[in-house]
Protein backbone atom coordinates (compact mmCIF):
# COMPACT_ATOMS: atom_id res chain seq x y z
CA UNK A 1 0.00 0.00 0.00
CA UNK A 2 1.31 3.53 -0.44
CA UNK A 3 2.12 5.59 1.79
CA UNK A 4 -0.67 8.51 2.55
CA UNK A 5 0.15 11.92 4.71
CA UNK A 6 -0.22 10.98 8.21
CA UNK A 7 -3.15 13.31 9.46
CA UNK A 8 -4.54 12.40 13.13
CA UNK A 9 -7.49 13.45 13.84
CA UNK A 10 -7.98 12.75 17.66
CA UNK A 11 -4.47 13.66 18.95
CA UNK A 12 -5.29 16.88 20.26
CA UNK A 13 -7.94 15.69 22.64
CA UNK A 14 -5.99 14.50 25.49
CA UNK A 15 -7.76 16.01 28.11
CA UNK A 16 -9.42 12.92 28.63
CA UNK A 17 -7.92 9.97 29.37
CA UNK A 18 -8.06 7.68 26.28
CA UNK A 19 -9.83 4.25 25.98
CA UNK A 20 -6.68 2.81 24.59
CA UNK A 21 -3.15 3.50 24.27
CA UNK A 22 0.23 2.59 22.72
CA UNK A 23 3.70 3.51 23.20
CA UNK A 24 6.21 1.91 21.03
CA UNK A 25 4.65 -1.56 20.72
CA UNK A 26 6.56 -4.33 18.51
CA UNK A 27 5.86 -8.03 18.05
CA UNK A 28 7.62 -10.67 17.64
CA UNK A 29 7.12 -14.40 16.46
CA UNK A 30 9.96 -16.69 16.10
CA UNK A 31 12.00 -13.76 14.52
CA UNK A 32 9.45 -12.60 12.58
CA UNK A 33 8.63 -8.92 13.64
CA UNK A 34 4.37 -7.87 13.11
CA UNK A 35 4.51 -5.12 14.90
CA UNK A 36 7.38 -2.47 14.93
CA UNK A 37 7.46 0.51 17.15
CA UNK A 38 3.54 1.50 16.69
CA UNK A 39 1.88 4.25 18.81
CA UNK A 40 -1.61 4.97 19.12
CA UNK A 41 -3.79 6.65 21.08
CA UNK A 42 -8.05 5.95 20.56
CA UNK A 43 -10.57 8.08 21.94
CA UNK A 44 -13.81 7.29 23.65
CA UNK A 45 -17.10 7.14 21.81
CA UNK A 46 -15.19 6.71 18.46
CA UNK A 47 -15.03 3.70 15.77
CA UNK A 48 -12.33 3.33 14.35
CA UNK A 49 -11.22 0.80 11.47
CA UNK A 50 -7.97 -0.88 11.19
CA UNK A 51 -6.95 -1.12 7.61
CA UNK A 52 -4.40 -3.09 5.68
CA UNK A 53 -3.22 -6.09 3.57
CA UNK A 54 -2.89 -9.64 5.05
CA UNK A 55 0.46 -9.49 7.20
CA UNK A 56 -0.16 -5.63 7.86
CA UNK A 57 -0.02 -6.51 11.79
CA UNK A 58 -4.08 -5.69 12.14
CA UNK A 59 -5.29 -8.66 14.12
CA UNK A 60 -1.98 -8.94 15.87
CA UNK A 61 -2.70 -5.29 17.57
CA UNK A 62 -6.04 -6.79 17.85
CA UNK A 63 -4.87 -9.52 19.83
CA UNK A 64 -2.58 -7.59 22.24
CA UNK A 65 -5.17 -4.51 23.14
CA UNK A 66 -6.91 -7.60 24.39
CA UNK A 67 -4.98 -9.42 26.48
CA UNK A 68 -4.38 -12.55 24.37
CA UNK A 69 -0.79 -11.72 23.62
CA UNK A 70 2.15 -10.13 25.35
CA UNK A 71 4.60 -6.96 23.71
CA UNK A 72 7.80 -7.96 22.76
CA UNK A 73 8.29 -4.35 23.12
CA UNK A 74 6.44 -1.50 24.66
CA UNK A 75 2.99 -0.56 26.66
CA UNK A 76 -0.75 -0.77 26.34
CA UNK A 77 -3.33 0.81 28.52
CA UNK A 78 -6.54 0.43 28.50
CA UNK A 79 -8.53 3.25 30.46
CA UNK A 80 -5.35 4.36 31.51
CA UNK A 81 -4.12 1.75 33.28
CA UNK A 82 -1.70 -1.25 32.40
CA UNK A 83 -2.73 -3.68 34.73
CA UNK A 84 -5.09 -6.06 33.19
CA UNK A 85 -7.08 -6.97 35.97
CA UNK A 86 -8.63 -3.64 35.85
CA UNK A 87 -9.91 -3.59 32.90
CA UNK A 88 -10.47 -6.92 31.41
CA UNK A 89 -14.48 -6.75 32.53
CA UNK A 90 -14.66 -3.55 30.22
CA UNK A 91 -13.32 -5.32 27.34
CA UNK A 92 -15.40 -7.32 24.64
CA UNK A 93 -13.86 -9.32 21.97
CA UNK A 94 -14.94 -10.67 18.84
CA UNK A 95 -12.44 -12.45 17.20
CA UNK A 96 -12.05 -13.94 13.47
CA UNK A 97 -13.83 -17.44 15.05
CA UNK A 98 -16.86 -17.09 16.44
CA UNK A 99 -16.13 -19.18 19.75
CA UNK A 100 -20.01 -20.74 20.24
CA UNK A 101 -20.83 -23.99 20.96
CA UNK A 102 -22.79 -25.47 18.03
CA UNK A 103 -24.39 -28.12 20.34
CA UNK A 104 -26.49 -25.26 21.55
CA UNK A 105 -29.39 -22.45 21.05
CA UNK A 106 -28.66 -18.97 20.61
CA UNK A 107 -29.78 -18.25 23.97
CA UNK A 108 -28.01 -21.24 25.38
CA UNK A 109 -25.17 -20.00 23.94
CA UNK A 110 -25.75 -16.28 25.47
CA UNK A 111 -26.50 -17.50 29.13
CA UNK A 112 -23.56 -19.24 29.31
CA UNK A 113 -21.01 -16.33 28.55
CA UNK A 114 -22.97 -14.16 30.80
CA UNK A 115 -22.91 -16.44 33.09
CA UNK A 116 -18.96 -16.06 33.22
CA UNK A 117 -19.74 -12.20 33.54
CA UNK A 118 -21.77 -13.21 36.92
CA UNK A 119 -24.95 -12.34 34.47
CA UNK A 120 -27.67 -14.94 35.23
CA UNK A 121 -31.06 -12.69 33.83
CA UNK A 122 -32.13 -14.87 31.08
CA UNK A 123 -34.69 -11.86 29.43
CA UNK A 124 -30.97 -9.36 29.78
CA UNK A 125 -29.54 -12.52 27.39
CA UNK A 126 -32.43 -11.92 25.57
CA UNK A 127 -32.56 -8.44 25.03
CA UNK A 128 -28.93 -8.91 23.80
CA UNK A 129 -29.96 -11.69 20.92
CA UNK A 130 -32.71 -9.28 19.75
CA UNK A 131 -30.48 -6.40 19.63
CA UNK A 132 -28.18 -8.11 16.92
CA UNK A 133 -31.55 -8.73 14.78
CA UNK A 134 -31.85 -12.16 15.98
CA UNK A 135 -35.12 -14.38 17.14
CA UNK A 136 -33.91 -15.00 21.34
CA UNK A 137 -37.20 -17.91 21.14
CA UNK A 138 -35.44 -19.42 17.74
CA UNK A 139 -34.51 -23.54 19.00
CA UNK A 140 -32.82 -24.02 16.34
CA UNK A 141 -28.96 -25.39 17.15
CA UNK A 142 -26.08 -23.30 16.73
CA UNK A 143 -24.71 -25.52 14.47
CA UNK A 144 -27.36 -25.01 12.09
CA UNK A 145 -26.92 -21.00 11.63
CA UNK A 146 -25.84 -19.62 8.37
CA UNK A 147 -22.82 -17.55 8.94
CA UNK A 148 -24.75 -14.11 9.12
CA UNK A 149 -26.50 -15.55 11.90
CA UNK A 150 -22.88 -17.01 13.77
CA UNK A 151 -21.56 -13.40 13.26
CA UNK A 152 -24.54 -11.88 14.94
CA UNK A 153 -24.76 -14.17 17.66
CA UNK A 154 -20.84 -13.69 17.87
CA UNK A 155 -21.78 -10.15 18.02
CA UNK A 156 -24.40 -10.35 20.95
CA UNK A 157 -21.57 -12.62 23.05
CA UNK A 158 -18.96 -10.10 23.08
CA UNK A 159 -21.17 -7.65 24.30
CA UNK A 160 -23.43 -8.93 26.32
CA UNK A 161 -21.69 -7.44 29.60
CA UNK A 162 -22.09 -3.88 28.67
CA UNK A 163 -18.23 -3.56 27.61
CA UNK A 164 -16.88 0.05 27.47
CA UNK A 165 -14.12 -1.11 24.45
CA UNK A 166 -15.37 -3.63 22.16
CA UNK A 167 -12.69 -5.20 19.56
CA UNK A 168 -13.89 -6.83 16.61
CA UNK A 169 -11.44 -8.95 13.74
CA UNK A 170 -13.31 -9.28 10.57
CA UNK A 171 -16.97 -8.76 11.31
CA UNK A 172 -18.50 -8.54 7.81
CA UNK A 173 -16.48 -12.30 6.62
CA UNK A 174 -18.50 -14.27 4.68
CA UNK A 175 -22.10 -12.36 5.96
CA UNK A 176 -24.77 -11.86 4.04
CA UNK A 177 -26.24 -7.81 3.42
CA UNK A 178 -28.62 -7.92 5.79
CA UNK A 179 -26.43 -9.27 8.58
CA UNK A 180 -23.80 -6.79 8.16
CA UNK A 181 -26.22 -3.94 8.07
CA UNK A 182 -27.36 -5.44 11.24
CA UNK A 183 -23.94 -4.99 12.72
CA UNK A 184 -23.12 -1.81 11.29
CA UNK A 185 -26.14 -1.15 13.30
CA UNK A 186 -25.22 -2.58 16.78
CA UNK A 187 -22.12 -1.01 16.17
CA UNK A 188 -23.11 2.66 15.45
CA UNK A 189 -25.60 2.49 18.63
CA UNK A 190 -22.60 1.47 20.52
CA UNK A 191 -20.70 4.38 19.54
CA UNK A 192 -23.06 6.80 19.76
CA UNK A 193 -23.78 5.41 23.56
CA UNK A 194 -20.01 6.38 24.09
CA UNK A 195 -18.15 3.01 23.64
CA UNK A 196 -15.09 2.78 21.91
CA UNK A 197 -15.15 0.12 19.04
CA UNK A 198 -11.91 -1.05 17.24
CA UNK A 199 -12.71 -2.88 13.86
CA UNK A 200 -10.22 -4.95 11.76
CA UNK A 201 -12.20 -5.63 8.23
CA UNK A 202 -11.71 -5.78 4.49
CA UNK A 203 -14.62 -4.30 3.87
CA UNK A 204 -14.69 -0.43 5.46
CA UNK A 205 -17.45 0.06 3.34
CA UNK A 206 -20.31 -1.35 5.29
CA UNK A 207 -19.06 1.37 8.24
CA UNK A 208 -19.70 4.03 5.99
CA UNK A 209 -21.52 6.39 7.79
CA UNK A 210 -20.89 4.98 10.70
CA UNK A 211 -16.73 5.14 11.24
CA UNK A 212 -14.78 7.73 12.79
CA UNK A 213 -11.51 7.13 11.53
CA UNK A 214 -9.26 4.66 10.12
CA UNK A 215 -5.82 3.55 10.69
CA UNK A 216 -3.94 1.89 8.01
CA UNK A 217 -0.96 -0.51 8.53
CA UNK A 218 1.47 -1.45 6.31
CA UNK A 219 4.17 -4.21 7.70
CA UNK A 220 3.75 -3.52 11.38
CA UNK A 221 3.84 -0.27 11.22
CA UNK A 222 1.30 2.44 11.18
CA UNK A 223 1.82 4.56 7.88
CA UNK A 224 -1.28 6.74 7.91
CA UNK A 225 -4.37 7.85 10.19
CA UNK A 226 -7.55 10.18 8.61
CA UNK A 227 -10.79 10.70 9.14
CA UNK A 228 -12.94 8.10 7.64
CA UNK A 229 -14.78 10.00 4.32
CA UNK A 230 -15.22 9.55 0.93
CA UNK A 231 -11.45 10.41 0.41
CA UNK A 232 -10.17 7.80 2.48
CA UNK A 233 -12.65 5.16 1.20
CA UNK A 234 -10.62 5.95 -2.17
CA UNK A 235 -7.82 6.17 -1.23
CA UNK A 236 -8.12 2.47 0.69
CA UNK A 237 -9.68 0.81 -2.53
CA UNK A 238 -6.79 2.69 -4.82
CA UNK A 239 -4.01 0.82 -2.79
CA UNK A 240 -6.47 -1.93 -2.44
CA UNK A 241 -6.58 -2.50 -6.17
CA UNK A 242 -2.74 -1.62 -6.62
CA UNK A 243 -2.21 -4.43 -4.25
CA UNK A 244 -4.13 -7.25 -6.63
CA UNK A 245 -2.78 -5.73 -9.32
CA UNK A 246 0.79 -6.70 -7.94
CA UNK A 247 -0.25 -10.03 -6.84
CA UNK A 248 -1.54 -10.64 -10.25
CA UNK A 249 2.05 -9.92 -12.22
CA UNK A 250 3.53 -11.88 -9.23
CA UNK A 251 1.54 -15.16 -10.19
Amino acid sequence: MTSLAVTTPQSTQQAVTAAVELRNVSKHFDGVIALRGVSLAFDRGQLSLLLGENGAGKSTLLRLIAGLATATEGSIALFGSTERDKWKCRLGFMPHASLLYDELTGLENLQYFAALYGIRDREFCQRAIAGVGLDPGLQRRVGQYSQGMRQRLSLARAVVHDPDLLLLDEPFSNVDVASAREIAAHLARMRDAGKSVLVVTHQPQVLDGVADEAVFLEAGRVIDRRCWNLEALRAFEEASLGSRVKEVRRL
